[in-house]
């Protein structure tokens, strides 16, 4: 997500990943929506922090809520423009450096921030979020703990097809810090042929259980849990779930 860094999520697989891979933001969304309800009463302003193509974005603007959507990907946020729905403001932004705006709530899911190139900015990128919360604020985002992997230790390859677009992924942990994920992006041209891309993600895992120390340091006490609600995350991805002192 630096500025120097090749972008992640160009426009082929910005737009697999939107038609193909919504169920997190659809599990997550009942749980945020629930945590959300005293922001939505007194029409709080959420900030979504790599809001995507506007997958939870959409549930937070049909619950009644004030977004500013924001994400590193122009391409995604091309998709967030056509499909979130009234939007009070989707912005360009990249973390850990530029600004966040003062929000009473920010909210996350993807766990954007092991997108990070090290552990230094995603510390960084967390203290802003907090930084930017107006008293009594909501935090709510995710992120793999070093568990996440521990758990995909082994070497993995996995493929989806649509009628359009088809992805190949392989799946390694160079080391215990580092998830990576190289990816063969298949999509059909308008005259039937298919064209190429390839993007590598590389994911960087934390130890979760320090991050509410970090947090409290800048006056939000939060909980590191397994979930925002009722939904089932995958094995190795924590809830990071807080509120600034009033």
């Amino acid at each position: 997500m630096g500025a120097e860094r090749t972008p992640y999520y160009r426009a082929d697989l910005a737009r697999i990943h939107h038609e193909g891979f919504a169920f997190h933001a659809e599990d997550c969304a009942p749980g945020i929506l629930s945590l959300l309800e005293s922001v939505r009463s007194r029409h709080g302003l959420v900030v979504e922090i790599g809001c995507g193509s506007g997958l939870l974005t959409k549930h937070l603007v049909d619950a009644g809520h004030r977004v500013i959507a924001t994400d590193a990907s122009p391409p995604m946020l091309d998709i967030a423009r056509e499909y979130a729905g009234t939007v009070q403001e989707i912005r360009h932004l990249t973390l850990p450096d530029d600004p966040i705006p003062q929000a009473d709530a920010i909210v996350s899911v993807g766990h954007v921030v092991n997108y990070l190139p090290d552990a230094d900015a995603i510390d960084r990128a967390l203290v802003a979020m907090a930084d930017a919360l107006r008293p009594a604020g909501l935090l709510a985002i995710d992120l793999c703990d070093l568990s996440y992997g521990e758990a995909r230790s082994a070497p993995s390859t996995g493929g989806w097809v649509s009628d359009d677009w088809a992805i190949i992924t392989e799946r390694s942990v160079p080391s215990a810090d580092r998830f990576v994920r190289q990816m063969a992006i298949f999509m059909k041209n308008e005259d039937g042929s298919w064209r190429r891309d390839d993007e590598r993600h590389d994911n960087v895992l934390i130890d979760t259980s320090s991050v509410p120390e970090l947090l409290s340091r800048h006056g939000v006490r939060a909980d590191v849990g397994q979930a925002f609600g009722s939904e089932r995350l995958p094995e190795g991805l924590r809830t990071l779930i807080g509120r600034r002192e009033a």
